[in-house]
């Protein structure tokens, strides 16, 4: 009786591809992610580093150095969720480029829809502020959407 080779294959052959994320979407959101990673390390460095400083105060409104000793600790703690909001994004979105998928979504997904809820809160809660909500939220919303369609494809 002649063997078959180790390689030769017997099951059927469908012409349909396996199920793959839509590429383009998924290099777009990914892109998003990583520029609202860059804006977050941004507003890490203006509340962690530089807070009472000119560059700092010309974001964030200006204080009174009393002020600016009050909200000091609070602005450094609140730079870090910045950072590690960014981390996250940075991180899922360089894993997606890479072909992580699974891992790569969640993480960037993670980073930016935390990132989309905190604009949204600020956004909601204090009227003057909405603005700046609007420039925080707008990255992660569109990195979201793409990141969502491009894996639904």
């Amino acid at each position: 009786m002649a063997r078959r080779p180790a390689h030769h294959y017997t099951g059927t052959v469908t012409s349909q591809p396996a199920h793959r994320p839509e590429v383009p979407v998924i290099i777009l959101g990914s892109a998003l992610a990583l520029a609202a990673a860059a804006l977050h390390v941004l507003i890490f460095a203006l509340e962690s580093l530089l807070w009472g400083t000119p560059r700092a105060q010309a974001v964030f409104g200006r204080q009174s150095a009393q002020e600016v000793a009050a909200t000091r600790a609070l602005a450094f703690n609140q730079g870090f969720y910045n950072l590690f909001l960014a981390v996250l994004a940075a991180l899922g979105a360089v894993l997606l480029l890479a072909g992580t998928t699974a891992v790569g979504a969640a993480l960037a997904l993670a980073g930016t829809g935390s990132m989309l809820a905190a604009a949204t809160v600020l956004l909601l809660s204090s009227p003057a502020h909405r603005s700046a909500a609007i420039r925080q939220g707008t990255l992660p919303l569109l990195a979201v959407l793409a990141l969502v369609v491009g894996l639904a494809l």
